[in-house]
Formats: structure tokens, C-alpha cells, sequence
């Protein structure tokens, strides 16, 4: 239950129109609205082959069966009259990410029978932005706190399936990047692991002998896959090198081993909320950056790239994880 103290009223109450000021009487009355949401988790528990609407549908969780999770924070389109306009932060939209992620999704399960976690936030992110801490995201509105607090809990859920029937799995946060200020247009899709721009121009070896693996989204696969730090991110057998051989440019990968002074985006607060940084939890997440031409711009675009996505998730899963989704 949340109290709302709208405005204060003062009240000025004249008993004659004659009685000079003196005689006034000023009343102060406090309006209370009462606003109530229902419990988190009520709406539980969740089912395969069923969808999950929160509070004004502005939250969308599609639960899976298989060790995947993938959310879009930034690719909302409603804008509702009840929450205001954030004030502050960044407040661009990830064009058509939302649809890129549910062909994603659609594309594992009729394709290869896999039902990934999928959730997604609706609200155009001048409403609210999904990845940032709740003060930045939300702005002080209690509809937008509550839908931000319900992209993070069915997150969680997703991760508390997961980790149940499977031990390890993988979160990926899908965004999309634009052209730079100087007109730039890098047409490669970035993969963050919440390592900077300089940290991945070290050399490998620093990588493998220097580097404190624990401050990796990924440190829980990386546990667990039989290959060297610096193979999981840019080797035979990473997930940019994986999207290179189906025709897509990534960074970090063989081809793009590090960004080399150019933008960049390393992963955000659902990376680090949500992966295995620090924890080496079971759930490791990446964030991906992907540029509009080529992959996000209509949908035979993001259909083909949600095929090229499946079989590097299948293979990535099968290496590193020791997880065969298909069988």
C-alpha cells in the first residue's frame, strides 16, 4: 500500500464578509490519496506457454524451460499519461529491440524447441529505463517504481528456475547502439562483460595471469568452461567470434579483439545486477549492442539474425557450459 500526500490545502474561511483580518480563520487540511498495487509474485506461479502481464501491462514475461534468459529494457513504445516524462538520464530508445528479442525467442522455440525466459519492458524508456538503479530509472513515480521493480523480480524468478534445473545459464540484455557523435557508424555488435574499453586492449596473456577474473559478468562460465579467459571473450569459440562466422561483426572477437580507443559500451546495471560478477553465481549475462543496418532495421533483418543468434547460443551453451539445449 502506498500514500501519496498530493497537496496541502489551505483552507481560508471568511464568517462574515464584514470581520476584518484579525478575525480570519486559516485551516490546513492534508489529501491523502491511497494507492495500492498487488504483491509482487501474486500473479505467480509462472507457467511455460503462458504470459504474464504487471500492473498497465507494462511488463511482459513469456517464462521458458530452458537455461536462457533475454530481457529489452530500452525497446518500449508506451507512454502513459499517469507517469511523467523522466527529467534526467539518458532517454533514447533502442529502436525495435523489443520485436528482435521476441523473434529471438520465437526463432528457439519452433525452431530448435527451446523456450528461453523472456522479459520485456514496455514502457518507452522516456518513462522508464530498465537499466539503471531505481532512483535514475524511475524518478521518484510510483507506477514506474512498480513496473521497475517487476522487470527485476521476473528476472529473479527466471534465475531461481533456472538455477533449480539447471545449476548454470546465461542472461543476455539485448540493446541496440547508434551512430557516434561524430557521425560514426560502427556497424559491429558489442559484447559486454563489464570489462572497459581498456581492459580489453590488454593482451591476452595479461588477461589470463593479471586480470581478477570476478570483475567479469561472465566469471561463472568462465569457471566452468574448459578454455582460458581470453579464449571465452575473443578465441575460436566466443560469442563474437561465433556471430562473425554466421556474417556478423562483433567486439570482442578474433577479427575485433579489443575496441582500440573506439566507443564502446561494456554492459549496464542489469549486467552487473543480474550476472555472475563478484559471485561467480550459475547465471552469467552478457550485454549486447547491436546496430540498426543490417540487423535491426525490419524483420527479415532481426529474423535472420535471430538464427544466427540461436546457433551461436547452442554452441556457446555446448563449450563452455557443458549443456546440450538441443537434446
Amino acid at each position: 500500500m502506498f500514500k501519496i500526500n498530493l497537496l496541502v490545502l489551505s483552507l481560508l474561511f471568511l464568517t462574515s464578509c464584514n470581520k476584518s483580518k484579525e478575525e480570519e480563520e486559516t485551516f490546513t487540511q492534508e489529501v491523502i490519496i491511497e494507492v495500492s498495487f498487488p504483491e509482487l509474485g501474486s500473479d505467480g506461479p509462472y507457467e511455460v506457454n503462458k504470459v504474464y502481464n504487471g500492473v498497465g501491462n507494462y511488463i511482459t514475461y513469456y517464462p521458458g524451460n530452458s537455461p536462457i534468459i533475454l530481457s529489452a529494457p530500452h525497446g518500449g513504445d508506451l507512454t502513459p499519461d499517469d507517469i511523467p516524462d523522466r527529467s534526467w538520464g539518458t532517454t533514447v530508445t533502442d529502436t525495435n529491440t523489443k520485436q528482435l528479442t521476441l523473434a529471438i525467442m520465437n526463432f528457439l522455440d519452433t525452431n530448435h524447441n527451446i523456450k528461453p525466459h523472456v522479459i520485456i519492458n514496455n514502457l518507452k524508456r522516456t518513462k522508464l529505463d530498465a537499466n539503471r538503479d531505481k532512483v535514475e530509472a524511475a524518478q521518484g513515480d510510483i507506477s514506474a517504481e512498480r513496473a521497475f521493480d517487476e522487470f527485476h523480480y521476473y528476472i529473479s524468478k527466471a534465475k531461481e528456475k533456472i538455477l533449480t534445473d539447471y545449476t548454470d545459464g546465461l542472461f543476455l540484455d539485448i540493446h541496440g547502439h547508434g551512430q557516434n557523435p561524430d557521425g560514426f557508424y560502427d556497424l559491429r555488435t558489442w559484447l559486454g562483460y563489464l570489462l572497459s574499453s581498456s581492459e580489453l586492449d590488454q593482451s591476452d596473456e595479461f588477461l589470463d595471469t593479471e586480470f581478477d577474473i570476478s570483475e567479469s559478468s561472465i566469471y561463472g562460465l568462465v569457471n566452468k568452461s574448459p578454455e582460458k579467459f581470453s579464449e571465452v571473450l575473443r578465441g575460436p569459440n566466443s560469442f563474437g567470434h561465433l556471430l562473425e562466422e554466421r556474417g556478423y561483426e562483433s567486439l570482442p572477437s578474433i577479427v575485433s579483439p579489443s575496441p582500440e580507443g573506439m566507443r564502446y559500451f561494456s554492459g549496464g546495471y542489469n549486467t552487473y545486477v543480474h550476472g555472475s560478477v563478484e559471485t561467480g553465481g550459475g547465471i552469467s549475462s552478457i550485454q549486447l549492442e547491436m546496430p540498426a543496418p543490417g540487423i535491426r532495421q525490419n524483420s527479415s533483418q532481426w529474423n535472420d539474425f535471430a538464427s544466427a543468434l540461436s546457433e551461436v547460443i547452442i554452441v556457446y551453451f555446448n563449450v563452455h557450459l557443458d549443456i546440450d539445449l538441443v537434446n
